[in-house]
């Protein structure tokens, strides 16, 4: 068993306030939930900043590649979104020895 973990720095375009951050987030995780059904998906950090947020996004698999294979997928989901301007990608894999 492999647990992927990815983490996503994303700065928001033309966003004035939390309300307008959340229009911009929520539907974003929304999506990543539609489209890749075994993924969990949060905003995981930078609550109160209105211009940039972090997204967490996290998939169990059988194997190290699929897993990989998955979060590379949201990744570029996320990157070609033109609202956004993806600032970082850190994947991290953890298999049941650890």
């Amino acid at each position: 068993m492999y647990i992927a973990a990815l983490t996503l720095d994303v700065l928001l375009g033309d966003v004035r306030s939390l309300k307008q951050k959340r229009g911009v987030v929520r539907p974003l995780v929304a999506e990543l939930r539609r489209r890749f059904p075994g993924v969990a998906v949060a905003e995981t950090g930078h609550l109160d900043l209105h211009r940039r947020a972090e997204i967490g996004v996290a998939a169990v698999s059988a194997t190290a590649r699929n897993a990989a294979e998955v979060l590379d997928e949201c990744e570029r989901l996320v990157a070609a979104r033109p609202e956004i301007e993806l600032l970082s990608a850190r994947h991290r894999l953890f298999n049941e020895e650890e």
